[in-house]
Order: C-alpha cells, then sequence, then structure tokens
C-alpha cells in the first residue's frame, strides 16, 4: 500500500461536508416522510406575531433612527478596542501608543464632523 499524503485532509473534507449536509438531508427526509401537508389558505396568510396584517406596510420611518444606530456602533467598537488598551497602558512602547492616539482622534474627527452637520440632532 502506497502511502498517500492527503488521505487525511480529504477524509477530513469529507466528513466536514457529510457534518455539513446530513442534518439538511434528514430534516428534508423527516418532512416529507412524517409531516403531513398542510397547504391552504389560512397556511399560506401572512403572519406576525399572531395578529392579522392590517393596514399597509409602507410607512414612513425615520431616518434619523438609523444614524443613531450607527454612531452607537461605531462608539461601541471604539470602547471595545479602548478596553485592552486601558488595561495595558504601562506596557506599551511610544509607538504603540501613537498609534492609539492617532485611532482617538480619527474617532473625535468624526464626532465632530457629526456634531457639525447636526446630524445628532433629533429634529
Amino acid at each position: 500500500m502506497t502511502n498517500h499524503l492527503y488521505l487525511p485532509v480529504i477524509v477530513l473534507l469529507i466528513g466536514g461536508a457529510g457534518f455539513a449536509i446530513g442534518p439538511i438531508v434528514l430534516a428534508w427526509i423527516w418532512a416529507k416522510k412524517f409531516s403531513p401537508q398542510k397547504s391552504g389558505p389560512s397556511k399560506n396568510a401572512i403572519y406576525e406575531c399572531g395578529l392579522e396584517s392590517t393596514g399597509d406596510a409602507w410607512i414612513k420611518f425615520k431616518t434619523g433612527y438609523y444614524i443613531y444606530a450607527i454612531i452607537f456602533l461605531v462608539f461601541d467598537v471604539e470602547a471595545v478596542f479602548l478596553l485592552p488598551f486601558a488595561v495595558a497602558f504601562g506596557g506599551f512602547t511610544a509607538a504603540e501608543s501613537i498609534d492609539m492616539l492617532v485611532f482617538l482622534l480619527l474617532l473625535v474627527g468624526g464626532l465632530v464632523w457629526a456634531c457639525q452637520k447636526n446630524v445628532l440632532s433629533w429634529t
């Protein structure tokens, strides 16, 4: 028997594909064999939170909510990057401290720009 160098890799690829595809195939077989077909107007109706749909789905939504959400995410990510810096502040070199200072200046510059453009005003 020859020594196949890539045999473990091939076995792992086949196992990984089986692990990914196997549950999908089993769920499909289960749905075809054991789940009853329930088609009809009530089955195909739009359902959300147990309430009947009323009115038009196209409503006007204030875009200010999205802007606040984006700004929150930006400064939330800033906090994630600042926490390790604050914990290990004494062990950093001058170059690492300057990098963090540039990072903070960019974020503060973005906040100043948002304030100047009145992005943070609610009206």
